[in-house]
């Protein structure tokens, strides 16, 4: 038998921190480190194939959130492995090498499971789209499979008008924060937009939100703002054409949901070894990346059905593997 999705998925599994191909091959009599290689480069794995493993687990919901948001894997040891491009990193706050990684995340309303449902890998050099269009690509996808679904939760840089329409359109619920100098009108026209943090705000509307029109919207297209605290430093504004919410803690709370995807790309990059595959190939970084996504699917559902967490399994592997190493003789211990 030839080695297969199934091995390689083991392998990212089980791995307590070395992820290279060659480390693989000195751990199977059957398949050289060029076997495995070659698997990589000619499989066809592709982001609806994650989705038809996916779908038997997914417990759906007609509330549920879909979240939207990139993620940069850092590819700096690397500079000539295809596809990597130097890119602005959120959580590094600095610039990377790497593979930008845009993901679909699918979070159940009342269990607070979740799911990471499509991806795709963002190559403008190669397909021509922008990380706004795989977003809506993956949207439709999410339409024409018939998932169930009620709000949509994005960061400001996906708060486009397009975007926010077409969410709109489709009968979903949004909330995103918007950049504080989006230009805004409060006034009903009587005023020039200005900028969104340039708002007044009395007592109830920091309470109930206000209504307000984004310049370039349509003309009669109207949303709901909130005033979100974060902490000491930082305030967000967030929209939404939820008109049923009154309340800025209920915006808050809706908001707070997107941070179950930065849960996610922290995850896949701490237990799958997503980052560290070294091969130069675009077609093996796809194959690895969906792979990756696969196995912290895997992980997901072990840590649901065993009431321990993603990060325990994964250190429970590493301690199974330790001890297999220590049961081994060392030259020093023979010599002993």
């Amino acid at each position: 038998m030839g080695f297969s999705k199934l091995d390689y998925c083991q392998f990212l599994l089980s791995s307590p921190v070395n992820y290279t191909l060659t480390h693989l091959a000195d751990h199977l009599e059957s398949f050289s480190h060029d076997t495995i290689n070659r698997y990589l480069r000619g499989a066809q794995l592709r982001p609806r194939h994650l989705w038809e493993q996916v779908k038997p687990l997914l417990d759906q919901h007609e509330e549920a959130y879909l979240l939207f948001d990139d993620t940069v894997l850092d590819k700096s040891y690397g500079p000539k492995i295809e596809l990597t491009r130097r890119q602005w990193s959120g959580n590094e706050k600095r610039t990377l090498n790497g593979i930008g990684l845009v993901s679909c995340v699918y979070v159940h309303p009342t269990s607070g499971h979740f799911h990471v449902i499509d991806y795709r890998i963002y190559a403008p050099e190669r397909d021509g789209k922008s990380k706004l269009q795989h977003v809506k690509e993956m949207f439709q996808s999410v339409l024409e499979r018939g998932v169930l679904c009620g709000t949509v939760l994005m960061d400001s840089w996906y708060a486009t008008k397009d975007l926010m329409l077409l969410f709109d359109r489709a009968g979903k619920r949004f909330y995103c924060p918007v950049k504080s100098d989006r230009q805004v009108d409060d006034s009903g026209g009587v005023q020039p937009y200005r900028r969104v943090a340039a708002l007044d705000w009395n007592g109830a509307e920091l309470t109930r939100g206000k209504t307000i029109k984004i310049k370039g919207f349509p003309g009669a297209y109207k949303v709901q703002v909130f005033r979100v605290v974060v902490s000491s430093h930082r305030t967000e504004y967030v929209v939404t054409n939820d008109t049923a919410q009154t309340s800025a803690e209920g915006a808050r709370e809706e908001c707070a949901v997107r941070w179950k995807i930065e849960e996610m790309h922290r995850g896949i990059k701490q237990l799958t070894g997503i980052e560290r595959c070294q091969c130069r190939k675009a077609s093996c970084q796809r194959n690895h990346i969906h792979c990756a996504l696969f196995v912290w699917t895997r992980l997901q559902e072990l840590a649901k059905t065993s009431g321990r967490t993603a990060y325990q399994l994964k250190q429970e592997l590493l301690s199974d593997y330790l001890i297999q190493q220590l049961k081994k003789p060392t030259v020093a211990m023979v010599r002993a």
